[in-house]
């Protein structure tokens, strides 16, 4: 399955090496006045692949979305981002809200999932080792079934273990879970290196 991320920072290049391993065909979407690396097309060009991965901070999402409404319809728009400031901390968009719900309603054309939002990029790229394959969880939710079903499959592809937590309005917690992942993470220096496991 070939898979443009809009964005190519370590989120985007960690998950995508990932499914690289799996079998996937990856890009990574950069803003067109950039200077492209390996890998990397105008996102334009990412964003016509079967799958799109939004792998950028939240307030760049904010931005890009509204210009991208008519190319991303029917497309499956994965949601990687968190609603966080500068500093980390929490960006409060408010308790009957979350990111991937104003993706959606940005989208209103595309089907959109909430997943990897809660798993660090350090975690990803020991994905499948050293760790056992599919021991690190990656919550899925998401209001189309197709959609989940296969992101699910690109999560199992990717040496995760998905977990479907139902619609996307799930993704309110999947955000205050990557809140949690962050603070233990940045605010008690716990470190990068770990990752929710549900069993």
């Amino acid at each position: 399955m070939k898979i443009g991320f809009v964005g190519a920072g370590s989120l985007a290049r960690a998950l995508g090496h990932a499914l690289a391993l799996g079998g996937h065909e990856v890009v990574y979407g950069v803003r067109a006045e950039a200077k492209l690396e390996a890998g990397e097309v105008p996102i334009l060009t990412a964003i016509q692949a079967e799958v799109v991965v939004l792998a950028v901070p939240f307030a760049v999402v904010r931005e890009l979305l509204p210009g991208l409404a008519t190319q991303l319809t029917g497309k499956i728009v994965v949601d990687a981002t968190n609603p966080v400031n500068a500093d980390w901390s929490p960006m409060l968009l408010g308790q009957e809200n979350s990111a991937a719900e104003e993706v959606a309603r940005a989208l209103p054309g595309a089907r959109v999932v909430k997943a990897f939002n809660t798993i660090f990029a350090d975690v990803l790229r020991q994905a499948p080792e050293p760790r056992p394959a599919g021991r690190v969880s990656c919550f899925v939710a998401s209001d189309h079934d197709e959609a989940r079903a296969i992101v699910v499959e690109l999560a199992r592809s990717a040496g995760l273990a998905p977990v479907e937590v139902g619609p996307l309005t799930v993704a309110r917690q999947l955000e205050a879970m990557a809140h949690l992942n962050i603070q233990i993470a940045v605010g008690m220096k716990g470190g990068t290196n770990a990752a929710f496991v549900y069993e």
